[in-house]
């Protein structure tokens, strides 16, 4: 999975009840765009992420 800064990420969630979590792809530190990626939710927490299949990257317009 490949991202870059700017990018939207989705996770969603395992289990029943639970809302999904979003963010903004603030720094990629994996080579060519791979995982991890550091992430700044909607709700203000930023954090390490390595997606899993549950993971959708919303590509943002990149010039």
């Amino acid at each position: 999975m490949r991202a870059a800064i700017g990018d939207r990420i989705r996770v969603h969630s395992r289990t029943v009840g639970q809302a999904e979590r979003a963010g903004e792809i603030i720094e990629v530190r994996g080579p060519e765009g791979t995982a991890p990626f550091l992430v700044r939710f909607t709700d203000g927490h930023e954090g390490l992420v390595y997606p899993g299949p549950d993971t959708i990257i919303d590509s943002a317009d990149h010039d």
